[in-house]
């Protein structure tokens, strides 16, 4: 099958929405698939406000559906819901092609938190632009109840993966944590204000906060809190270690849509403390850690968590099952072309 991902967030960004497209793309490959990516990378852009890191595409519906019929999909996918994927919905549409999209991101919570504007606002938006998908690709159930609550009820379930031959409870753990009082508690992602960083780290729990990763609130947390570790970015088998070798992991987010950081801990032991939302709801059970309103409260009973059994939840999610998901979802794309 020849498969047409468009979207607004790609290398070399980090992030979740990067990392799935990737391992989902190496995985359909690996089964003879052919899939061409349509990213920013292709066009001018200009920095996002607020956001930099992600580009946006200054391009032409013409453009991008040239680009798609070139390439002669038998499915077309629309990953984001920004200027790119816009376009591409827009010739799609004119021109007949059916195609699928996806919801990775809280984008009216994170637009919300950002500007402070409602997301109610944000909402409209999203409600139209997946209104003429086939499918609505969403991660968990709590996403699929949520969207359904907003007037989107065509969906269907993507789970994500662990690269298991990297992420394992026998990652050794950075030398560093031999030095640190107990218990390590660890925070890996970007670090910005839609994450709730600070939730975590202003909690009064005894041990040592170890925060991994970057973003633009990392000069002002590093300022804020000067006894929070900060080690940057990791990846690999030493972000595999500095999992393994926590005692508890900390998600502090209440706007992400699944976690994928949240099944890597589990699959390197690590019970995982977060709050009882979107995500953590979907992933963390009674055995795997513990959720609560109150984050140093989920902290002091995650630790007590048996790592066996949070490796082998962790395990459970498979980027091959992921892919095997992501395909039942796609649909046939029109055959005969339409002059844009």
């Amino acid at each position: 099958m020849r498969i047409a991902i468009v979207t607004d967030a790609w290398t070399p960004q980090v992030n979740g929405v990067v990392r799935t497209l990737l391992a989902t793309r190496a995985q359909l490959e690996k089964q003879g698939h052919v899939v061409e990516v349509i990213s920013p990378n292709y066009y001018p852009s200009i920095p996002c406000p607020t956001y930099p890191e992600i580009r946006l595409a200054m391009t032409r519906a013409t453009w991008v559906g040239a680009r798609i019929a070139a390439f002669a999909p038998d499915a077309v996918h629309l990953s984001t819901e920004g200027p790119l994927c816009l376009a591409a919905r827009r010739w799609c549409v004119r021109n007949g092609y059916r195609f699928t999209s996806a919801y990775h991101t809280q984008f009216p919570d994170y637009f919300a938190a950002r500007t402070g504007m409602p997301a109610a606002w944000v909402w409209r938006y999203i409600r139209w632009f997946h209104g003429p998908s086939e499918a609505v690709l969403v991660s968990t159930p709590s996403v699929r109840t949520m969207l359904t609550a907003h007037g989107i009820p065509h969906t269907r379930h993507w789970s994500r993966g662990v690269d298991l031959a990297n992420f394992s409870s026998d990652a050794p753990p950075p030398e560093l944590y031999a030095k640190l009082p107990r218990p390590i508690q660890l925070y890996v992602g970007r670090i910005a204000v839609e994450k709730n960083i600070e939730a975590f780290l202003s909690s009064d729990h005894p041990g040592t906060k170890i925060v991994v990763g970057d973003g633009p609130a990392r000069a002002t947390l590093q300022a804020r809190y000067p006894h929070v570790r900060f080690m940057g970015p990791l990846s690999g088998f030493e972000l595999a270690g500095a999992y393994a070798g926590a005692d508890v992991f900390v998600f502090p987010s209440r706007t992400d849509t699944f976690g994928l950081v949240m099944i890597e801990a589990l699959a390197c032991g690590t019970p995982v403390a977060a709050y009882p939302v979107s995500g953590p709801i979907d992933i963390v059970t009674p055995a795997t850690g513990a959720l609560d309103e109150t984050i140093q409260t989920a902290i002091a009973a995650a630790l007590s968590r048996n790592r066996s059994d949070c490796a082998a939840c962790g395990a459970a999610y498979t980027w091959e099952a992921s892919a095997r998901q992501f395909l039942s979802a796609l649909v046939p794309a029109s055959k005969h072309l339409i002059a844009a």
